[in-house]
C-alpha cells in the first residue's frame, strides 16, 4: 500500500524558497581574515616595516658628515681653486679698466673720431703691471683720414712694452721697443672716395689695381679702363703709377691721353669697318686733304673714287684703307674740320673736352698716395704693399717710440 502524498511525488519541482529556509537552519561560521587571504596577507605584512614620521635632519646630517670626511688634500685644492678663479676675474677687471683707459687716452691725444680697440695681452696683467713690463698690446684704429683717402683699418702690435707708471691709475706714458702691424685702404673706400660711384676697383695681380666704370665728358658717358701700380715711395709711403687709361665713345672711337702716335682719338676696328661701309662717311672723310695726305692715300685715286662710287668701294673695301682710317689721330682734325667729323658720329664739343682732358689730369681723379707719420722719436717704416681681395694691405715696422711723457 503506497502511503505517499498525493503531492509528494518525486516528479514534482522542488520549492526554491524551501532550499532558502534549509540554509538559515544552523548559525553562520565566521571566516577570519586571514585564513581567506592566506599566507599572501602574511608574507605582505612581514615584508612592509613599521611606519614612523619623517626626520628631515637626516639627510642634511649625512651630507655634512660626506664633506667633512673628504682628504684635507682635496679641500685644499678646493679653496685654490676657488682663490684662483676670484683672482683671475680681479686680474680680468683690471684689463679691461687699462683696455678702456689707454682707448680713451689714445682717442684725445690723436683727434679720433672714435675710440681704437686696445688688447692687452699675457696672464696675469696685475704682476705685469707691478714689474711695469708688458707683454704686447695690440691696437686697431678704423676709418683713419689720409689725404684723398680713407684708410679702412689701421692695426699695430707693441711688443715688450716699458711703462713709466705709478700702478694701474697714474700711467704716465710708455717706451716701445719694436712693434710692427699693417694698413688696409679698402677698395670699397677707394670706390666711395675716388670713383664717386662710377669707378669701381678691382685688384689684378699682386701690385695691379683695375679701375673700370663710366666718366662724364660734355654729356657723354665714356667707358672708363685704366691699371694702376702700387710702388711704395721711399720709406713710409706709397702711390700709384696710372696706365693702360683709355675712354670709349660706345664703339666708334677710342681715346688715349697722351702724345705718341698711339695715342689720341682713334676709330675702333669696327668704327673703321663701318666708315668704310658708308659711302657718305667715306666721302665726307676723304673730301678734307689734310686727313687724305696723313692717310697716305694718293691723291689721283681719292679724285677717282669721288668720282666713281665703284672705286670709292673698291678702295674703301681694302683691308688697308681700313687700317689707314684706324691711325688717324681725329683730335688733331677736330679744331680744322668739326664738320667733317660730326658726319662720321662724333660730337665737335666732346672733341674740344677731350683735347683739354690730359693724361696727368686723368690720372689725376685715379691716383692714390699717403704717407706714415714721422715720429719725433724712434723710426717708423714700411716693409711691403700688396693688392689683395679686399683692398691694398701695407705692412709696417717700427722701433724706439716713446707714447705719452
Amino acid at each position: 500500500m503506497n502511503t505517499q502524498h498525493p503531492y509528494d511525488r518525486s516528479d514534482q519541482p522542488r520549492n526554491p524558497y524551501e532550499e532558502l529556509g534549509a540554509l538559515d537552519d544552523g548559525p553562520l561560521e565566521e571566516t577570519p581574515l586571514e585564513d581567506f587571504l592566506g599566507e599572501e596577507a602574511e608574507q605582505r605584512d612581514e615584508a612592509e616595516p613599521e611606519w614612523s614620521p619623517p626626520d628631515h635632519r637626516r639627510g642634511g646630517r649625512r651630507r655634512r658628515n660626506r664633506f667633512a670626511g673628504l682628504p684635507l688634500a682635496v679641500k685644499a685644492v678646493v679653496g685654490l681653486v676657488v682663490l684662483a678663479a676670484f683672482t683671475a676675474l680681479g686680474d680680468r677687471w683690471a684689463v679691461l679698466y687699462a683696455e678702456h683707459r689707454a682707448a680713451d687716452t689714445l682717442k684725445d691725444r690723436l683727434d679720433l673720431a672714435a675710440a681704437p680697440e686696445v688688447e692687452i695681452s699675457g696672464f696675469p696683467f696685475l704682476t705685469q703691471l707691478a714689474d711695469k713690463r708688458l707683454e704686447s698690446v695690440k691696437v686697431t684704429v678704423p676709418d683713419v683720414a689720409a689725404d684723398r683717402v680713407s684708410l679702412a683699418k689701421v692695426s699695430a702690435t707693441a711688443h715688450d712694452i716699458r711703462l713709466d707708471a705709478d700702478g694701474l691709475t697714474s700711467v704716465r706714458g710708455a717706451h716701445v721697443p719694436r712693434f710692427d702691424g699693417d694698413v688696409l685702404l679698402s677698395f670699397e673706400d677707394l670706390n666711395r672716395e675716388l670713383g664717386a660711384s662710377q669707378v669701381t676697383f678691382t685688384g689684378e695681380g699682386r701690385d695691379r689695381v683695375r679701375a673700370r666704370g663710366t666718366l662724364p665728358v660734355a654729356g657723354h658717358d665714356l667707358r672708363l679702363r685704366a691699371e694702376a701700380r702700387i710702388q711704395r715711395q721711399g720709406e713710409r709711403g706709397i702711390a700709384t703709377e696710372i696706365g693702360g687709361m683709355r675712354l670709349d665713345i660706345g664703339d666708334l672711337a677710342t681715346y688715349r691721353p697722351g702724345t705718341r702716335a698711339s695715342e689720341g682719338l682713334h676709330l675702333t676696328p669696327k668704327g673703321a669697318a663701318d666708315l668704310s661701309r658708308e659711302t657718305r662717311k667715306a666721302k665726307a672723310l676723304l673730301s678734307v686733304p689734310a686727313i687724305v695726305q696723313r692717310m697716305g692715300v694718293p691723291e689721283a685715286t681719292v679724285r677717282d673714287a669721288l668720282a666713281d662710287d665703284g672705286k670709292l668701294t673698291e678702295l674703301t673695301g681694302s683691308a688697308k684703307f681700313a687700317r689707314q682710317a684706324e691711325r688717324l689721330n681725329l683730335i688733331d682734325l677736330a679744331l680744322d674740320n668739326p664738320e667733317v667729323l660730326r658726319r662720321i658720329g662724333l660730337d665737335p664739343n666732346l672733341l674740344d673736352e677731350l683735347s683739354g682732358l690730359t693724361r696727368p689730369v686723368l690720372a689725376d681723379r685715379l691716383a692714390l698716395a699717403f704717407e706714415l707719420p714721422k715720429p719725433e722719436q724712434g723710426d717708423v717704416r714700411l716693409d711691403d704693399v700688396r693688392v689683395e681681395e679686399d683692398g691694398i694691405r701695407v705692412r709696417v715696422s717700427g722701433s724706439g717710440l716713446n707714447v705719452g711723457s
